[in-house]
């Protein structure tokens, strides 16, 4: 199968390069590489550096797929306050042209929704363009009928994430403080909890729908892949030993209190099951 992956060189992009790889398939990946890295590449993808808001790509007008994995966007609510536009560019106007591209051979789609859209959709620039994402598959599945699934994650961690920059996620920023010898930030009272999932977790459920989608032609669902448990920010960072040194610092604005997957509709209807705990991860990664 050729598939087509946007955001290639990124966290979840790599893993999912790699899983797709191993199984057989002929990858080509699209990033414009503002928070991909290219000592992500992976041997036997075709790498190609290009930003989805500019107006001619010749791997979309030339190559067929089978199927493209939408996860190009610019991730993590705090950076996007600074960065509406960009933001809006990234994750809006990319999917506009993915879709449009997709309409021209009725390729089936898998796009990388959020599950911060159960929460106050306009409370942060990062939230609302997922949102706005998720509204034009939705139009494109219901005026063309094309094969569009919306997949929303939750909190995804694990290798390959980014541990340095603007948008690395909590664990990545827990993980360089660690390794620096450095106290662990804790943003508010640490109570708020999240809904922790592994990345190869969240690849699987990435492979079983689009199984689903280029089969079936599935046009207009929607699924979420969460651990169905969540833990505190103080939870986590007792992960790394209870006698860390730690340091609470003023709560990030626009941040929901608490995220946790309630919809088991992957787990029954794609036989998805998350494998790995956060916390497990942590000792494992990097206690031992």
């Amino acid at each position: 199968m050729k598939t087509l992956v946007t955001g290639g060189a990124g966290f979840i992009g790599t893993n999912l390069i790699k899983r797709l790889l191993k199984d057989g398939h002929s990858v080509v990946s699209l990033d414009n590489y503002s928070t991909g890295k290219k000592e992500n590449h992976q041997k036997g993808c075709n790498y190609w550096t290009y930003d989805l808001t500019d107006k001619y790509c010749p791997v979309l007008e030339v190559d067929e797929y089978e199927v493209i994995f939408h996860l190009a966007a610019l991730p993590r609510i705090q950076p996007s306050f600074d960065n509406p536009k960009s933001t809006f560019n990234s994750n809006v106007i990319s999917t506009l042209t993915i879709l449009e591209r997709a309409r021209r051979t009725m390729t089936p789609v898998v796009y990388a929704g959020s599950s911060s859209v159960h929460g106050n959709k306009y409370a942060n620039p990062y939230t609302c363009t997922k949102w706005l994402g998720e509204e034009v598959c939705n139009m494109y599945s219901n005026v063309y009928e094309l094969p569009v699934t919306i997949c929303r994650f939750y909190n995804v961690y694990g290798h390959h994430q980014a541990s340095d920059g603007a948008y690395c996620n909590v664990l990545g920023i827990f993980e360089r403080q660690f390794k620096n010898g450095e106290p662990l930030t804790i943003t508010g009272d640490g109570e708020q909890r999240r809904d922790f999932t592994n990345v190869e977790d969240i690849v699987d459920g990435l492979i079983r729908v689009s199984h689903r989608t280029t089969l079936n032609k599935y046009v207009g669902e929607s699924f979420e892949f969460g651990n169905g448990k969540n833990y505190s920010i103080n939870e986590l960072v007792e992960g790394f030993g209870k006698e860390y040194p730690k340091e609470y610092i003023p709560k990030w604005e626009g941040e929901v209190r608490e995220s946790l997957c309630v919809d088991k509709k992957a787990r029954r209807e794609l036989g998805w099951k998350p494998t790995r705990d956060i916390i497990e991860f942590i000792r494992e990664n990097y206690i031992i």
